[in-house]
């Protein structure tokens, strides 16, 4: 596989983002990786291999860019160059912790839409009590969101499922505010026809508090909603490992305890970690556009590399693309 990584986008670029890329270049042995960014500010971080090409960048996107704007009038960046390289099929995917929406819009404007798909999809894998995770769209991709959207979300959904995490007939959840049929807003109440019309194997609406349990292995939703209950998510992880930490650490009894169940507290966190569940893919898109989290270290980006070399070697795109058409 050939990727294409922007070397400069993300809170820790470029080192974590490097380090990341070799150490997938050490376990990929058909990985070759064309790396964009500024020389100067990467070289104290390189170490020369065979199989990647450094691409110097004179210009770099930053979320205090113009979305929509920054990635046509930067054209010497490293995302901009990283897209481009996808486009004219240099690269088969590519991969960025930088700016989420001038990734969006660069890959709607540069790589380009499957034909038949209205809109794409900002999708991940989200942690579960039994360590499977589910998978949840759209994450913020279009906010304003038609009914036939959600359908070709749960489709795209169920690929990716089925080809890549290897779930025979990945169950689709609608997330509302109940699971009574009837629930919801006039979004929530024609998409729930939709899918219940659909192929796909849909087991109705799904409550917020029921996501990590498993409810089921593909989640719909509108980007508005979708973004918040991700934040909200990744929010609530957060703060609830600072309050174990500070009550773990508040006498010397509690830091006996904390270090008697060290394995236990480190299972709990494994299960949370983003980094283990590489990046978010724009689902609708002719070729894997991954946007990896903005603090994402050296794990996060091999997890996301990883996601990458999966999306190409089972033909995800090529098979949303002959599912929709169909």
């Amino acid at each position: 596989m050939k990727l294409a990584v922007d070397g400069m986008g993300g809170d820790h670029a470029p080192k974590s983002v490097i380090d990341g890329v070799l150490r997938a270049l050490n376990e990929f042995p058909d990985l070759e990786v064309q790396l964009y960014g500024n020389k100067d500010t990467m070289r104290p971080f390189l170490t020369a291999h065979d199989r990647m090409q450094v691409i110097h960048c004179e210009e770099v996107i930053t979320n205090d860019d113009d979305a929509a704007r920054a990635v046509r009038r930067k054209k010497d960046s490293s995302m901009a160059k990283m897209l481009e390289a996808v486009k004219t099929g240099e690269a088969h995917a590519c991969l960025s912790a930088g700016s989420t929406g001038a990734l969006m819009a660069g890959g709607l404007f540069q790589v380009g839409r499957i034909a038949g798909v209205e809109r794409p999809a900002l999708a991940t894998t989200l942690p579960t009590l039994d360590g499977q995770g589910f998978l949840m769209l759209d994450l913020g991709a279009t906010a304003d969101a038609k009914p036939e959207y959600l359908l070709q979300y749960a489709i795209m959904g169920v690929i990716y499922a089925r080809e890549v995490r290897g779930i025979q007939n990945p169950t689709v959840g609608l997330l509302n505010i109940g699971t009574e049929d009837k629930k919801g807003n006039e979004l929530t109440k024609a998409v729930f026809d939709l899918l219940k019309a659909s192929d796909v194997n849909f087991v109705g609406n799904v409550e917020s508090r029921d996501l990590l349990t498993g409810v089921a292995d593909v989640v719909v939703t509108d980007g508005f909603t979708g973004n918040m209950v991700l934040k909200t998510i990744e929010g609530t992880a957060g703060i609830m490992f600072k309050m174990l930490k500070e009550g773990f650490m508040s006498s010397m009894k509690t830091k006996m305890a904390a270090a008697m169940m060290k394995p236990q507290l480190k299972t709990i966190k494994d299960k949370m970690d983003y980094t283990e569940y590489g990046g978010a893919a724009l689902f609708g898109l002719q070729a894997p556009v991954i946007k990896a989290h903005g603090s994402s270290n050296a794990t996060a980006i091999f997890s996301a590399i990883k996601q990458c070399d999966l999306m190409v070697r089972h033909n995800v795109c090529p098979t949303i693309e002959k599912t929709i058409q169909a």
